[in-house]
């Protein structure tokens, strides 16, 4: 298993486009077969960085679902909002493994 951590640079005055761009894709990206974490907006700190994440099995299925991804209706609606709003500056794509397995309990006080 693999996790893609997507960071972006938004307009800081568009968070609201970015967030229905995350909302869609939070409906998009499982059904075409990733295991979608989460999108995550400018809360405090930083106005302009935002993140997307999610696992898929290895590159090999991750190129099948970006193909699939490419061919949902609302996956391609998405990129063209994304495209005709212009919110996203910046976007920046990595994928890594998760080493510190297994976790321990939390310890509650």
């Amino acid at each position: 298993m693999i996790t893609c951590f997507i960071r972006y640079e938004i307009d800081p005055f568009k968070v609201s486009a970015f967030e229905e761009y995350a909302r869609n894709w939070g409906q998009a990206i499982p059904r075409c077969g990733a295991d979608l974490i989460g999108y995550y907006a400018p809360h405090e700190g930083s106005a302009t960085t935002a993140y997307g994440i999610y696992n898929i099995e290895n590159l090999s299925q991750y190129e099948a679902y970006r193909e699939r991804l490419r061919n949902d209706p609302m996956g391609r609606a998405n990129y063209e909002f994304a495209k005709r709003e212009q919110f996203i500056r910046r976007e920046d794509r990595v994928f890594l493994r998760v080493v510190s397995v297994p976790h321990a309990e939390l310890v509650k006080p």
